[in-house]
Formats: C-alpha cells, sequence, structure tokens
C-alpha cells in the first residue's frame, strides 16, 4: 500500500489492518476532532485537507475479479527477443511482453482463453522502468480470433507505474485484444505489459427502490432485526431471525418482492458487521419466482464461508419478480440464527422487445383438434401454444421456430416458456436446443446453444449482441424423450445486454483517463478538462498541484498535464465560467487559493485568494460578470460557534474578493444530524437571476435570495414544499425561470436518499413549488443534465449515500418530461457513477457521464473512465441514428437583447441554447437552458432574440440547438453571448 500525504497516515493503520484480515474496503470522508475551527484565512500549509479521515465502509457487493489464466495463450503483432507475449500472463511481475523495437506503433497483445466466458475488463501492469508504459489504448473482443468488434473501451493510461483497470459492459467471448496506440510518455515507439488479466463479469446489482422483503423471522425487541434492513444500503442495519422469547430453528428464509419482472442473474450476501459472527449463513439454496406461488427450485444452491466479508453467487438467468434465500445452516453452527447485513440481486431490468407486427413460421404446426400454430408463441397469451403436429402425422426432430421482427434491430437474448397446461405432462418441452440470427432469412449464424430443463419455468437464454431480423430457435430434442414434439406458450427476444425494450438511448464504450475525473468543464472548442487532485487517485493532496486530463472527442485522445503554476490543489472547488470563456477555480485541498484557466489560450494563472477559505463551496456567475461563492467548511475550517464565517463573498476581474458578511450563510444550513457543522453548508444549488440576485434552491429544504452588492443580503424565499434537506442531489434550470429539483438525501452520508422531485419556478422574486412524478430510483450524488429538447436526463448516484462506496449503485438512466411531469427508465450505464462523478451536455446532443471515487490506491470504488450517452432523440426505433436538423449559419457572438438570424438545412420547429457546463460534486452553476421562440426572417432562416436580461442569458459561451418537429436536435454551434 502506498500512503500519502501527512493526514492519510492516521487512517493508514487501521486500514492495514483490515486489508490484513481481509475485509473489503472503500472509504470515506468524516470530520477530524482537530480541525481548525478558527476564522479568517490560513496558509496554504496550514489549511489543507486538515479534518480528512477516513472510515471502512463494508463492501456489499463483489467487484469483477481476475478470471484464472490456466491454459491461456497470448501473441503479438511483434515481441522482442526474450520477450514473448505469454510472459504476461505467467504470473511473475518481473517477466513481460515487450513489441519490437524496431517496429513503429500502434503495438497489440491477444488473449486467447481457449474457450467462451463472460468478461467485464482487463488490468494492465506496466513494466518496471518508464519506457514502454501503454498510453492510448483501444480493447476488442472476438469470437474466433479473425473478425474484431469495433472498441468495447479505449481511453488513455497514466504514465506511471500502477496497475490500470479498464471496464468493459459484459461481453461473452473468447479473445481479448489491447492495443497499445501511443507510448504514455512519447519516450519510445514500442510497448510492454508485465502482466494482463482479464476480469469476470456478471450482471449488476439491480437497484433496491420500492423492493419489500418477508422472511418467516426476524428480532424486533430489544434488538432491531427487521428483514428490511437488510435492503435498506447501510451496512449497519441487519435482520435477524428471532432470538428473545423464541429461537425459531432452520431452515429461515428471506423473500424479496421486486415488484417489477427482472432478469436476475446472482445475488451477493453481506454478513452482519457490528463485530458478531451469530448467523452468518452456511448451506442456502436460492428459488425465484413470477407470481410468488409458483416457484423454480434451487436454481442455485451452496455454502457460504463462515467470514465476514462480502460472498456472491450467480445462476443461470432467468426471469423473476420474487427471489427466494432460504437459509438452510449457520456457517459456524452458534445457533439457530440467520442474519444479514445487506442481500443484493444481481441482474438487469427486462429488456423484452416489443413484439408488435412481428410474425412467425416453423417447420411443423398443429392445426387440427388442438390448434398450435405458430403465432399462438407470440399472442401474449400464454394458455394458447404453439405444437409441431401430431395429429396425422409426427415429423421427428430437429424442429425451427423462427421470428421475423420486420427490421434489423440489436438483440441479445431470447426467452423460452413451455406450455403451461399441466394435463400435458410437459409433451414438447424442448431440451437441447440452438439459437440462430439472421439479416435476410438465408445466412444463419450460430449465437447460443445448450439444454433447457424438464420443467415448467420460464428459460432465459443471453447471448452477445447481434444486429438481425431474423431469430430462429432449432430444437434438437425433447426434454424427457417423450416423443418428438416441439411446444412453447410464449417466445420473446431480448434487447442487448444493459438496454430495455424500446428506444432508451445508448451508452457508448467506456472512455478511460488517467485520472478519476471528479471535476470537468467543456470548453469552447468542444473538449472536456477534467482534472482530480495532487494525485490521479486520491484527494489526500493540498500542496500546490493539480492533474489534469483534456479530451477531445473528435480524435479520442486525452492529453494530460501536473498544474503546478498556480500553487493550487482544486480538488472540491468552486467552479465559474466567466463571460470571456475563462474558468474560475476556487478553492478546495487548498482552500483559499484562485486558479483561472484560460481555453484560448491553455494557460492557468493564480488569481487574487479569497477572504475565507473554502472546500464543497458552490460558486456561480452573475450577469455583470462576477462570481459569488458561499459555504465550504469542508475546508478552511468551519468556523466553530461563528458558523457564519462561511458566508458569501463576490469576485470581479478588478477588484479580486470582497467579503460580504450580509450574505449570511446560517439560512442555507442543513440539519445535518450525521456530521455536523462541516457538512451543513456545502454544495450550494445557485442559481444567477435578475438584477444579479442569485436563489438558494437548496440543498437545505430552506431557499433564499441572496445578493452581492453592498456587504450582501439575504432574504427567504420560502421551502421546497413537503420536502427535506436533499443534500448531494442537484438542480438544474431545464428552461428560462423553471427549475428542476432531484433526490438528495437529509445527511450528508449514511443516509437514505429520495427519489422527489420538485419544479420550482421564478416570477420576480417570487418562486412557487410543485411537486411533480418521482423518479423511478431513489438517488444521492446523481448527477442532472438539461437537454436540447427541456427534457432533464439524470444519470448515476445511489440509494443509500455513502462516499467512495457502490453499494446501492443505480445504473439506468432517467429521463423528466416536463409536458408529463414524469420520468422514463433509460438504458444502463456500464460502471458506477456516485460520489465524484460529473456529467456535462455535449455540442452534438450527447451526455458525458464520468468518474467516481478517488480514494487512493486501494480503493476499490476509482473509475477512471466516462461513457457518452446519446439520448433517445437521436435514434430511431430500431437503434439507427436518426435524421437531424442542421444550422448552416449563425453567428458567432451575440448582445443580450440582440435578433440573430439562423439559417438551417431544412424547416425546424424550434431553437434553444444551453450555456457551457461545469460540474463537481453533483452541482453545475454554469449549464441552463433557454427557449428561443423563432419567427421566419424575411432574408431566409429564422429570427431569434437573445433575453435581454443578463441576469437570464449570463454572458458567456452558449450551444445554440434547432429542433425539428419530432424533438431531434442539431449539433450545436458555439455562440458568445454579452
Amino acid at each position: 500500500m502506498q500512503l500519502r500525504g501527512q493526514y492519510w497516515s492516521r487512517a493508514a493503520a487501521s486500514a492495514v489492518l483490515l486489508l490484513l484480515t481481509g475485509t473489503a474496503l472503500v472509504l470515506h470522508e468524516q470530520t477530524d476532532s482537530n480541525s481548525d475551527n478558527g476564522a479568517g484565512s490560513q496558509s496554504v500549509a496550514d489549511e489543507h485537507a486538515k479534518h480528512v479521515m477516513v472510515k471502512p465502509v463494508p463492501v456489499a457487493v463483489t467487484a469483477a475479479a481476475p478470471l484464472p489464466r490456466t491454459g491461456w495463450t497470448a501473441t503479438a503483432d511483434t515481441a522482442a527477443s526474450g520477450f514473448a507475449a505469454g510472459s504476461a500472463l505467467d504470473n511473475s511481475t518481473t517477466t513481460a511482453w515487450k513489441s519490437s523495437t524496431t517496429v513503429a506503433m500502434p503495438h497489440y497483445i491477444t488473449i486467447d482463453t481457449k474457450n467462451k466466458m463472460a468478461i467485464s475488463g482487463l488490468t494492465y501492469l506496466p513494466l518496471a522502468g518508464a519506457n514502454g508504459r501503454i498510453g492510448q489504448y483501444k480493447v476488442q473482443v472476438s469470437d474466433n480470433g479473425t473478425t474484431w468488434s469495433a472498441n468495447v473501451a479505449t481511453g488513455t493510461f497514466a504514465d506511471d507505474a500502477t496497475v490500470k483497470t479498464v471496464t468493459i459492459a459484459t461481453v461473452i467471448t473468447r479473445y481479448v485484444r489491447l492495443t497499445a496506440v501511443t507510448e504514455a510518455g512519447n519516450r519510445v515507439k514500442w510497448a510492454a505489459a508485465a502482466e494482463v488479466n482479464l476480469l469476470g463479469g456478471t450482471d449488476p446489482a439491480l437497484p433496491r427502490t420500492g423492493w419489500t422483503v418477508a422472511a418467516d423471522s426476524q428480532e424486533t425487541a430489544g434488538e432491531d432485526g427487521k428483514a428490511a434492513n437488510a435492503i435498506d444500503g447501510n451496512t449497519a442495519t441487519i435482520w435477524h431471525t428471532q432470538w428473545q422469547g423464541a429461537e425459531p430453528g432452520f431452515p429461515h428464509t428471506f423473500t424479496i418482492d421486486m415488484h417489477a419482472a427482472f432478469q436476475v442473474s446472482g445475488f451477493t450476501y453481506l454478513p452482519r458487521q457490528d463485530g458478531e459472527a451469530n448467523g452468518r449463513i452456511g448451506q442456502y439454496k436460492i428459488d425465484v419466482s413470477m407470481d410468488g406461488a409458483a416457484w423454480t427450485p434451487a436454481v442455485t444452491s451452496g455454502t457460504f464461508t463462515d467470514i465476514g466479508t462480502v460472498q456472491s453467487m450467480t445462476f443461470a438467468s432467468a426471469m423473476a419478480r420474487y427471489v427466494r434465500i432460504t437459509a438452510l445452516t449457520e456457517a459456524g453452527n452458534r445457533g439457530p440464527w440467520t442474519s444479514a447485513s445487506e442481500i443484493n440481486v444481481l441482474g438487469r431490468s427486462d429488456s423484452r422487445l416489443d413484439r408488435t407486427g412481428w410474425t412467425a413460421t416453423a417447420d411443423s404446426q398443429e392445426t387440427t383438434g388442438e390448434d398450435g400454430k405458430a403465432a399462438n408463441a407470440l399472442d401474449g397469451n400464454t394458455a394458447t401454444i404453439w405444437h409441431t403436429e401430431w395429429d396425422l402425422n409426427e415429423p421427428a426432430y430437429p424442429h425451427t421456430f423462427t421470428i421475423d421482427t420486420k427490421a434489423s434491430q440489436q438483440i441479445g437474448g431470447l426467452v423460452y416458456l413451455p406450455r403451461q397446461d399441466a394435463e400435458s405432462g410437459g409433451n414438447g418441452r424442448i431440451g437441447g436446443y440452438k439459437i440462430q440470427s439472421s439479416t435476410n432469412n438465408t445466412a444463419w449464424t450460430d449465437v447460443a446453444s445448450g439444454a433447457f430443463n424438464d420443467d415448467g419455468g420460464e428459460k432465459t437464454v443471453v447471448f452477445p449482441t447481434v444486429t438481425a431480423r431474423y431469430v430462429r430457435l432449432v430444437a434438437l430434442a425433447e426434454a424427457g424423450n417423450r416423443g418428438p414434439w416441439a411446444s412453447a406458450a410464449e417466445f420473446n427476444l431480448l434487447g442487448p445486454s444493459g438496454a430495455v425494450a424500446v428506444n432508451r438511448g445508448s451508452w457508448s464504450a467506456p472512455v478511460g483517463f488517467p485520472l478519476v475525473p471528479v471535476a470537468a468543464a467543456l470548453l469552447p472548442n468542444g473538449k472536456i478538462l477534467t482534472w482530480s487532485a495532487e494525485y490521479a487517485d486520491d484527494f489526500n493532496g493540498g500542496t500546490g498541484s493539480t492533474l489534469t486530463a483534456t479530451y477531445d472527442p473528435a480524435t479520442g485522445v486525452v492529453t494530460q498535464r501536473d498544474v503546478v503554476e498556480t500553487g493550487h490543489d482544486m480538488f472540491c472547488p468552486g467552479i465559474s465560467v466567466l463571460p470571456d470563456g475563462r474558468i474560475l477555480v476556487t478553492g478546495g485541498n487548498d482552500a483559499a487559493v484562485t486558479s483561472i484557466y484560460n481555453p484560448a489560450t491553455d494557460a492557468w494563472t493564480r488569481g487574487a485568494d479569497m477572504t475565507t477559505p473554502r472546500g464543497y463551496q458552490s460558486s456561480v456567475t452573475l450577469g455583470d460578470g462576477r462570481v459569488f461563492t458561499i459555504g465550504g467548511s469542508w475546508s478552511g475550517g468551519t468556523g466553530g460557534a461563528d458558523v457564519a464565517h462561511k458566508s458569501g463573498e463576490v469576485w470581479s476581474a478588478t477588484t479580486g474578493w470582497k467579503s460580504l458578511p450580509g450574505a449570511n450563510v446560517v439560512p442555507m444550513l442543513t440539519a445535518d444530524t450525521t456530521n455536523g457543522d462541516y457538512r451543513k453548508d456545502n454544495h450550494a444549488w445557485l442559481f444567477a437571476w435578475s438584477g444579479n440576485k442569485i436563489l438558494q434552491a437548496g440543498p437545505s429544504k430552506a431557499m433564499n435570495w441572496y445578493t452581492a452588492d453592498g456587504t450582501g443580503t439575504v432574504a427567504a424565499a420560502g421551502t421546497r414544499g413537503d420536502d427535506t434537506d436533499a443534500m448531494n442531489g442537484n438542480a438544474v434550470m431545464y428552461d428560462t425561470g423553471k427549475i428542476l429539483t432531484l433526490g438528495g438525501a437529509p445527511n450528508y452520508d449514511n443516509s437514505a436518499a429520495t427519489a422527489n422531485a420538485y419544479v420550482l419556478t421564478i416570477s420576480g422574486t417570487t418562486v412557487t413549488t410543485k411537486k411533480v412524478g418521482s423518479m423511478a430510483n431513489t438517488r444521492a450524488f446523481q448527477n442532472s443534465v438539461a437537454l436540447p429538447d427541456g427534457k432533464v436526463l439524470v444519470t448515476g448516484g445511489q440509494n443509500f449515500a455513502v462516499p467512495f462506496s457502490d453499494n446501492t449503485t443505480v445504473y439506468s438512466a432517467e429521463l423528466y418530461d416536463p409536458a408529463t411531469e414524469k420520468f422514463s427508465t433509460l438504458a444502463s450505464a456500464t460502471v458506477p457513477r456516485n460520489y465524484h462523478s460529473v456529467s456535462l451536455l455535449m455540442p452534438d446532443g450527447r451526455v458525458f457521464s464520468g468518474g467516481g471515487g478517488l480514494c487512493g490506491g486501494d480503493c476499490a470504488t476509482n473509475h477512471f473512465d466516462g461513457q457518452f450517452f446519446t439520448p433517445p432523440y437521436l435514434l430511431n426505433d430500431d437503434g439507427t441514428a436518426a435524421t437531424r436538423p442542421t444550422i448552416t449559419t449563425a453567428p458567432t457572438t451575440a448582445a443580450n437583447g440582440a435578433v440573430i438570424n439562423v439559417k438551417t438545412g431544412a424547416a425546424v420547429t424550434g431553437f434553444s441554447i444551453i450555456r457551457m457546463g461545469t460540474a463537481t460534486h453533483t452541482v453545475d452553476t454554469d449549464q441552463r437552458r433557454l427557449s428561443l421562440t423563432p419567427t421566419a426572417a424575411t432574408g431566409g432562416g429564422y429570427n431569434l432574440t437573445v433575453p435581454a436580461d443578463k441576469g437570464i442569458a449570463v454572458p458567456g459561451y452558449w450551444m445554440l440547438f434547432a429542433l425539428d418537429a419530432k424533438g431531434v436536435p442539431s449539433v450545436a454551434k458555439i455562440i458568445k453571448i454579452g
């Protein structure tokens, strides 16, 4: 373990001890009783991260682990003498593959696992010494070693000696190829790898929002052992069978009702974490059911080890609403009890494709005596069946059932429900099978094979995603050898892994970064500037430098840089974009420092120090170009009894920072009962408005109007209806004066998130609140982005707020529609995005979602990557790209109040402008969307009026989108307003 920084060492002994005893860890920030609570400025050396401690949080969901490499082989495009490709698989860090030193890059190493298996990523350990470290990379997979997929991951590794991890969407494949596009430091033209491991793939834990549970026994007297505790996300609470008054014996059952059908494929079990071992599960079995009455028995069974860390089990995918875990013994035979801290179900949302218009054919069908037409297996009626002929003739195996979906689309699985009529005795249940796909009903490709069990339960086959119009099930045998027949009640097809049934958008392959992107800013040239802290993977810095990485979507290249010229560790800062496009970054680990980035010159300069050191504050650009900031007790002291110490201040280009004692922070404090003062003023939701007023819309349930004139003022603006404090939720202005607030939790951490959503409407200085439909998932640490069509995309977050934890992750995105005031569930991301994640709208209408973690080299929740989400408006129903309107001419600058002329390639129905965003810690005070009403221009095109009020159309760089009648946006033109 590499320990960094003077304030890490106090936690290190605890962490090392726990690691040596086998406890999996994630870390989160906690207050330090030795922190400086004084007011006023402090030196950089004194103030940095004084109050940061780390605290272990049990891991409730197992992470992907390296697969055993027995029998694997490796080849490469080139290999230097003595550095064969197989050396990267030999479990020795002293040997390595090294490409030829005379052949130009790119170079690649290919791993043959000798068998198809589920893979969710890889790890790469560079060769000792700097030369040959892989910089820019790409990953591809293949079933045959000849035909390779498109890139399943791309990115850039950090130029250091640490192990690198690449995460991909789980894929079933045999071959994996890692291509080194560049050498990390451009020192040499060869690449090297000491070790490459492939990571096993499993489905993620399903979000548990709305789930209920029942147990045969629970303890409620003296010790809270309710069954619901095992799905609450809090690893400190437990379910425990009764032990006071009575001690019922084994077996014990724990039944989960997910209240919807999911494709379930496993579960994880975290034993109690209170230091006691009583009740750890030993032998177990798992049953599943669609209705809670008819159960598919023992989809898996086994015995857990008598340890306190999380354990998992996977099984063949099955559609289920109910999952029942039966504990047959206690692991240590200590007594008749069963207990659990957390139980998760692994799987994915039911991704059954819409069968409207589909047709089916079969090699044989019964049409006399019993209606057994092929079409019956697509009719949605489980009482009707397809059955091969049996009255006048009984054709022999094999039998085929072919589905025509009428259009090529992505398909990732098949669901088979055997006939459900009890009197049949199971005749015709399919046993051995293979599944084929085709685009033309002529050329067929095998995609899966196996044998179904001889029972009436629904069977799910998941296979690598294919693009096809036709899917054929070839029945090779009858499951019970009862006769030559084949039958089925229903067939369904599944969308690609992680997708849902209809057009719900799609996620790109992950893009790797050389750091955890904890903060991000969209630049006028379309690039994304990201940064972490002094370290790529750790926030414990504060000694005057910051690692940055700039991603260019046009080339896929990430450029890394260590910013030392401003003497500023910019972790946990306030961020604001100035009217001229420069980015003002304030406080954080170096809590008094201000840094300014100029995207036009790619230069960082130091600005005036703040009057009050701060970290986890928010800042916002006003209409007159000044920047207001408030709060931030995470760094630079909390102020002790004088909590008003973190009241507002304002920056201007001419005078620097000025204290605003009248902009009192106290009215916006949350009532955090877990952490106290240093968390109560964090991450304010700030919105600039007319007259240089600032609306603080949250996260406290109380809202306030602030001003930055004179010595500052504050006035109450009401509350968000019945909402609670919503720390680590967020808010976004999706139209002029319309703000959507989302989720959050009453306390900063160790607190259950909500699914609450409210629309705030600003009229003058009056703010009205309306509660709208809740999100499908409770979320804290999520991010939200206003889209060109006025809808709001929500990504990431977790059900139970715990910094540096991927427990209770929500993978699926959601979309808020102002027209219906409801949310719809979208496609699921590959990687958790929780604490320290970001999201930004891109000029092409996609959304970047990245980061999460930054908790040290031994933390499993560091995510060195991002993904791009393609919203549904960019896709047709079959998954192909939608035809987009185009803006052919538009001005590059416009004054507030100006009328601008915009021409498009074809008629459009609307326009919107969205200010370029910045993001960190769920806060993006720069983004806002304004809709512009077009009028036909005499000279052609459309005239648009830029709002004259600089408090509404805040000066700076904006993205101008045109929208067609279907809501499809153009690629944006960048316009500087003001």
